[in-house]
């Protein structure tokens, strides 16, 4: 094995103290090299309150983690000359067909202008499309979305086909194509891909991604048996984990629209044959070359010069992004020890998965705090996992 056993043994010890301080409920970590695990481990509660442990099946709300899961399934069908990347939106949603940008104002008195590109679907799995997502709290355009109801997730009787459709007559942050802004792009990237194939994105995840990879325990809500196996969520206040049902409780009953961009929840062993597939070159679902495009950066330099403020689930500097997933460009600039051309991405819960396909190395970590921005545990990781690699 290429890896230091007891310098793997450090990963444990390192996190446990994030659950012995009550900073964390529990956790799963998972190391594999070329799809072979090599490090497994879990700690702590997945449900405190229950006094619940931590199980090598519990299930996560993944969050983001779907983002690049939808991509994929997007390029499956660009595979099938269904879309070229350069197509407009408008052609399956047409209320993006007068899409208007924020110039100046303020969120209850905005000047918009026209849209000088249209948002294109390079644009969506990019997140170069001007649309944002409502909890950032750093824009008018955010204001402008909570105001619509959209903060953390849709209003009340809302399916994906009425959002897609209010994100369409919402502004756009800036002018597509021209920055990198976090959002719902994946979201709208869902609802193409339920107009193209004619079903709904639930249907067309499970037929042409989650059961050709295997992935049996990946669902967009839990019932039955299974509500006993999934952690339950908790946010970040004053240094400790504090129960949040409010959020957390959307887990346990159907969804009226799939989110494709937040939607999904899973286990550590279900998405490692999603990483696995992604290490090996698609492994026969994904074409190489598709691969090669999805996790070149698409961007005209580093998030840190294209970012236009606000959250996301990565550092920003020397880190560029493609169709679906963060690149690594350079690990300097962040002072990591991430290989070029390593992708990745994570969700608002903390969860959080790479792939290295320089060193064959995949990494995933689950736990169920929001938001993920509160501890550096994802670059702690990344420094445990690289000083263990011999």
């Amino acid at each position: 094995m290429p890896f230091d056993a007891g310098r793997l043994a450090r990963i444990d010890s390192h996190l446990a103290r994030y659950v012995d301080d009550g900073r964390l409920p529990g956790w799963q970590v998972q190391v594999a090299h070329h799809g072979e695990v090599v490090h497994a481990s879990t700690y702590g509660l997945a449900d405190v309150e229950a006094g619940r442990p931590v199980a090598d099946d519990t299930l996560w709300r993944i969050y983001s983690m779907t983002k690049p899961l939808t991509s994929v399934l997007a390029m499956l069908l660009w595979e099938e000359g269904e879309f070229q990347l350069t197509d407009e939106v408008s052609r399956w949603i047409p209320a993006f067909a007068d899409a208007h940008v924020w110039d100046k104002g303020s969120a209850t008195s905005p000047f918009l202008v026209p849209a000088v590109e249209p948002v294109r679907m390079w644009h969506l799995l990019s997140h170069t499309s001007g649309l944002t997502y409502g909890f950032m709290q750093v824009h008018p355009v955010d204001a402008v979305y909570r105001a619509a109801g959209f903060e953390f997730g849709w209003p009340s009787g809302y399916d994906l086909a009425a959002a897609c459709d209010a994100w369409a007559r919402l502004p756009l942050r800036f002018q597509p194509g021209t920055a990198w802004g976090y959002g719902v792009s994946t979201d709208v990237l869902g609802r193409v891909i339920e107009v193209i194939t004619g079903k709904r994105l639930d249907v067309v995840m499970k037929e042409r991604l989650l059961d050709p990879l295997g992935m049996t325990d990946t669902r967009w809500y839990v019932e039955g048996a299974d509500v006993d196996r999934t952690a339950a969520l908790y946010a970040a206040f004053e240094g400790k984990a504090i129960r949040y049902d409010v959020f957390g409780g959307t887990a346990y009953r159907e969804p009226l629209g799939h989110a494709g961009g937040a939607g999904l929840i899973s286990t550590a062993a279900d998405y490692l044959r999603f990483e696995t597939m992604l290490l090996r070159d698609g492994d026969g679902l994904l074409a190489p070359r598709t691969l090669e495009l999805m996790t070149r950066n698409h961007l005209p330099g580093d998030l840190a010069a294209c970012n236009t403020g606000g959250f996301a689930e990565t550092v920003l500097e020397g880190v560029g992004f493609g169709l679906g997933f963060a690149v690594v460009m350079d690990p300097v600039p962040a002072r990591g020890a991430s290989s070029v051309g390593e992708f990745y991405w994570g969700g608002l819960a903390s969860t959080a998965f790479w792939v290295d396909r320089q060193t064959g190395v995949t990494a995933s970590f689950y736990t169920q705090l929001m938001p993920s921005s509160t501890y550096p545990i994802r670059a702690e990781l990344r420094q445990l996992v690289y000083s263990a690699l011999l």
